[in-house]
């Protein structure tokens, strides 16, 4: 029932009254009824006043409820204030706050109850109790049961037990028209008649609890954005200063690899630096041998695992992880057995490689239930590339000095060839100048006959001279062409032996020569042969001293012939073979013999009789011998110089 407002309480009295009370002013009343009246006006008026008294109690209810609403978002303060203000203020003995939850049961959420009587605080009830109501709720009706007792519990009618009702009023909370849930006064002594100004009370409170939620809902939807938010700006942050973390860090660690050209250094530094960085107690890196398949642990940073450094492995030890590392793929693993040398481990493996392929591989260990990361993984393929890069920027530096140094000494050979070539022509040509100025001044045949021997070895030693330039140019090009033809060695080569023997006789120098008489026919170029034994013999001539010896010894070697040097040309067969060796008593020293056969070298200090020369010779001799499919080899111990020439038998070309 709603009470009436203050200014119309007068309202309540019957218009008659008024009337009644003007005619008896009028005619004049006794005291008898004056004084029923003034009572009855007096009791109209208490009425009044307790009906507007407790209607200003119940707004001062409802208004402190709503400013609890606004002054608090925590929903589950909120309904415990609210039940609790509307137990104390209809003095009963249960309020609750009932929801409907997903599988058709009711919880209580809230509850305010006086000490006598049994809590029901987040119990929850099922059954056709719950079902009946739901429907009756959801359109938005009151429950309202004076009495419990008249309900029929076999049409399961009856309220739980739990509850002890004995008189229930129930409000539907509507939130946005939907039900949200259930605002119960429940008198557990007795029965009750639920008056209307009470019911008025608790809808005006279930309005008020509904603004309640959705404030508080919208509250916790506003912190859970503000939450996701700053997560979202923290994760961005940690991402961020992540990120600058790996840049700064990548910038040093190739900054300092960049600034090395030792590959070793390289190696270390970004070993050292990656392991620092990722905190990982072990890190090695590899360097590959593609043609011998194995892989060399050149640098590793460890804290307590066994030291691989040094250690060659073979990739067919590990083909399927090799397999992978060369298809230039990253990976890792846990080991499932423990290490022999390094126990349990997780690893990390990643290829150094460059547009020119795999040069070796960083490995990254930690320890068994490690995982690496992204950005882990991130850090260590951009590692590697750095590496590769300054690998490969110190194999073109090293390959670029090694040209370099090479381009120095051919820039020095040619300054030596251009010095003793010049002077090697000049000589001659001041000879024949000096020959020919003499010829005009002989003044008997004699001394003319004499001038123009001169001349004329002049002019022989300067077309030699040119013409061995000619012949090592050709023989470099691949243009020098040989013709083997049959060659009886003990014919043919005391012609050869024939200036040289005389030449030995007038220096008191002793030359032998030894033969085989059975010694077979064999097949090679005749001026190429004449050509090398000529030099190999003018050399043991001009720098063996007086009184020395000198001898050429020739062997014939028979193909597949275990006992002596075999020579293989461009087959797995054995050949027929031809020994020349041709000993001198001189010696070299032994770190100028690898020099002998460059061009234009000439051992210093090895022609103490200043006979010249262009140092073309032996680089000559050596074109020539391999032009022939042989090969040449020289010895200096004890006293001698040996030079040993092995030719296989060509096949001689059939005469035309």
């Amino acid at each position: 029932m709603n009470s009436p407002e203050p200014d119309k309480a007068l309202d309540f009295l019957p218009r008659k009254s008024t009337v009644s009370l003007s005619r008896h002013r009028s005619q004049g009343i006794d005291e008898s009824e004056m004084a029923g009246f003034k009572a009855g006006f007096a009791a109209g008026r208490e009425q009044t006043e307790a009906t507007l008294l407790q209607q200003l109690e119940r707004e001062k209810l409802i208004n402190k409820i709503a400013l609890q609403v606004f002054q608090s978002p925590d929903l589950a303060y909120i309904l415990h204030i609210a039940v609790t203000e509307v137990r104390l203020f209809l003095q009963a003995d249960r309020v609750l706050i009932e929801r409907f939850e997903e599988d058709e049961r009711v919880g209580v959420i809230a509850e305010s109850i006086d000490p006598a009587w049994k809590p029901c605080l987040n119990l929850s009830f099922a059954g056709l109790w719950c079902n009946q109501r739901l429907a009756w709720y959801e359109q938005g009706n009151n429950e309202v049961v004076d009495d419990c007792t008249q309900l029929l519990p076999d049409k399961a009618l009856g309220f739980p037990p739990a509850l002890q009702a004995a008189a229930r009023l129930a409000i539907p909370i509507l939130r946005d028209g939907l039900l949200w849930g259930v605002l119960s006064v429940h008198q557990c002594r007795n029965s009750r008649t639920w008056q209307a100004s009470e019911i008025n009370l608790l809808e005006q409170l279930t309005t008020q609890l509904a603004i309640a939620i959705h404030h508080s809902e919208l509250h916790h939807e506003i912190q859970h954005l503000n939450d996701h938010l700053e997560s979202e700006v923290e994760a961005r942050t940690i991402q961020l200063q992540q990120a600058y973390e790996f840049e700064a860090t990548l910038k040093r660690i190739t900054d300092r690899v960049r600034d090395s050209l030792d590959v070793d250094l390289i190696l270390q530094t970004a070993i050292r630096e990656l392991a620092i960085v990722m905190k990982i107690p072990g890190c090695n890196a590899s360097l590959y041998d593609l043609e011998q398949g194995t892989s060399t642990t050149c640098y590793e940073y460890t804290s307590f695992l066994s030291p691989y450094q040094g250690k060659v492995s073979k990739f067919s030890a590990a083909q399927e992880l090799y397999d992978q590392l060369l298809r230039g793929e990253y990976f890792q693993f846990c080991s499932l057995s423990p290490n022999p040398e390094r126990g349990m481990v997780a690893m990390l493996a990643c290829p150094i490689l460059d547009d020119q392929g795999v040069i070796g591989d960083l490995w990254a260990i930690h320890d068994p239930d490690h995982y690496f990361s992204e950005q882990d993984i991130r850090l260590v393929k951009q590692v590697a590339n750095q590496c590769s890069i300054a690998i490969r920027q110190a194999y073109l530096y090293t390959k670029v000095q090694k040209e370099v140094r090479t381009l120095e000494r051919l820039n020095q050979l040619k300054d030596d060839f251009l010095s003793t070539v010049s002077h090697e022509l000049r000589t001659p040509l001041s000879n024949i100048k000096m020959a020919i100025h003499m010829l005009r001044t002989a003044p008997s045949p004699e001394r003319q006959e004499r001038y123009l021997k001169i001349l004329e070895a002049e002019c022989s030693r300067e077309t030699e001279l040119i013409n061995d330039l000619l012949d090592l140019q050709r023989l470099e090009n691949d243009s020098y062409r040989v013709s083997p033809e049959p060659i009886q060695l003990q014919t043919w080569l005391p012609g050869i032996m024939s200036p040289f023997i005389s030449r030995a006789q007038s220096r008191q120098q002793h030359l032998q020569v030894e033969i085989p008489q059975d010694m077979p026919t064999i097949a090679s170029d005749r001026k190429s042969l004449e050509r090398i034994l000529a030099e190999l013999l003018n050399n043991a001539c001009k720098y063996t001293s007086p009184d020395g010896a000198i001898a050429l010894s020739v062997r014939y070697i028979h193909a597949g012939d275990p006992a002596d040097y075999q020579l293989h040309y461009q087959s797995t067969e054995p050949v027929d073979i031809a020994k020349f060796v041709i000993r001198n008593e001189a010696e070299i020293p032994a770190s100028e013999i690898p020099r002998m056969f460059e061009k234009f070298y000439r051992i210093p200090k090895s022609d103490p009789w200043q006979q010249g020369g262009t140092g073309l010779g032996l680089a000559l001799i050596k074109k020539l011998v391999e032009t022939l499919q042989g090969s040449i080899a020289a010895d200096s111990q004890n006293g001698w110089t040996i030079l040993t020439v092995h030719l296989p038998i060509l096949e001689a070309v059939p005469e035309s």
